[in-house]
């Protein structure tokens, strides 16, 4: 251990985290209200939309968590495992370890998210994410290496240190006295917490202690979503992963800023604020999702092929759409057909009002004529 303090688990205080409850009040309260309205929503919605809109959102989180840490997924394989896990039909396709694995632990997550956090119950998450790795000393265990566990960047000969983790005698006590406060801060436990405050601070307690040789971002939002579900009383579909990797800078830098001292308002208000973000794309999914399925009753039966294969391509790309619409360019190319042909097949989705245009000429661009929530018309 180094000589001088610098990590917030070297401080005396450790862990006794402080923060100004006040300045969550508002955001605790938008959290109910917004988990409230996205419930009635998905209780209109009928059963096949639901499981699809929880195969998408808890298999855009599987694979966001993963490239957080720069692991990149293949999103079918992903949505066949986890339709699988869930005992949907699903293709018979061969499913590669790392999908399988974390399929596996976001499906657990979501079904059992009110079971006792536990050292087993971290392993097994453990080992699920680590499936089919062959370079692991401690799978399914917490770290054995005494070497110092540090996050790092940057040349070999010239590492910055973004943070050093408790050294491995250290893990057996911290992680007891994490589970133990995890358990007491629960909705029923002997010291409740408000729902964001206790997500927030599990997050950042779990990763500063760095239990596993790997995995532990994974794992640590996790818990985080745990929290959350716990705090509502059902499985949350929040897209926490999607959200924090959509700004993985601010997240890692937030991280950083925050491991040096237990004073953490700063970051359970970055926290919160991610949350609700989180939140508005899960309700934008579930707007969009509801939008799709009245799109295709509609125009049932009135597209050629090549049509249904760029209009099902628009709709892959979620709520966001093709990044500024779809050109003519991207429907030959996905469609390998002419450019008469395409311009043809384009005019036709227009005139019969299934896709909107917007500018001319080269910079003419096409966009599915969806209202979401927020009164934003979605491109394609």
């Amino acid at each position: 251990m180094p000589h001088q303090r610098i990590w917030n688990w070297q401080q005396e205080d450790w862990p006794e985290f402080r923060y100004d409850a006040s300045k969550l009040e508002a955001f605790e309260t938008e959290f109910l209200r917004q988990s409230g309205v996205f419930s009635g929503a998905v209780k209109h919605v009928g059963d096949e939309d639901r499981q699809q809109l929880t195969v998408e959102l808890i298999s855009d989180e599987a694979l966001k968590t993963s490239e957080i840490e720069g692991e990149i997924l293949n999103r079918d394989s992903l949505q066949s495992s986890i339709r699988q896990n869930f005992g949907l039909t699903a293709d018979d396709r061969k499913i590669p370890p790392a999908e399988q694995g974390i399929a596996q632990m976001m499906v657990a997550l979501y079904r059992h998210f009110d079971a006792p956090l536990t050292d087993d119950l971290l392993f097994r998450w453990h080992e699920m994410l680590m499936n089919g790795r062959r370079d692991m000393k401690d799978m399914g265990r917490y770290r054995t290496d005494e070497s110092a566990m540090q996050v790092v960047s940057g040349p070999l000969h010239a590492p910055k240190v973004h943070f050093e983790a408790p050294p491995c005698p250290a893990l057996s006590k911290e992680m007891k006295h994490f589970i133990q406060w995890f358990e007491q801060t629960a909705p029923k436990g002997k010291a409740p917490l408000r729902i964001l405050a206790r997500a927030g601070i599990a997050h950042l307690y779990f990763v500063s202690i760095h239990p596993f040789e790997d995995g532990n971002g994974r794992i640590g939002r996790a818990i985080a979503e745990k929290a959350l579900s716990q705090g509502l009383g059902q499985s949350s579909l929040i897209a926490l992963s999607h959200t924090i990797n959509s700004k993985r800078k601010a997240y890692y830098d937030m991280l950083e800023r925050s491991n040096k001292r237990n004073e953490i308002t700063e970051w359970l208000v970055y926290f919160a604020k991610t949350v609700l973000e989180a939140q508005d794309y899960a309700q934008r999914m579930l707007d969009f999702l509801i939008a799709k399925t009245k799109f295709f009753d509609r125009f049932r039966g009135q597209f050629n092929e090549r049509q249904e294969k760029v209009v099902a391509r628009m709709f892959r790309e979620g709520p966001n759409g093709f990044k500024g619409g779809l050109s003519a360019e991207n429907y030959i190319r996905i469609t390998g057909t002419s450019r008469a042909t395409a311009t043809r097949d384009l005019q036709d989705l227009v005139d019969k009002q299934s896709l909107t245009r917007t500018g001319s000429l080269k910079s003419t661009r096409y966009h599915l004529p969806i209202e979401l929530h927020d009164g934003v018309t979605e491109s394609g």
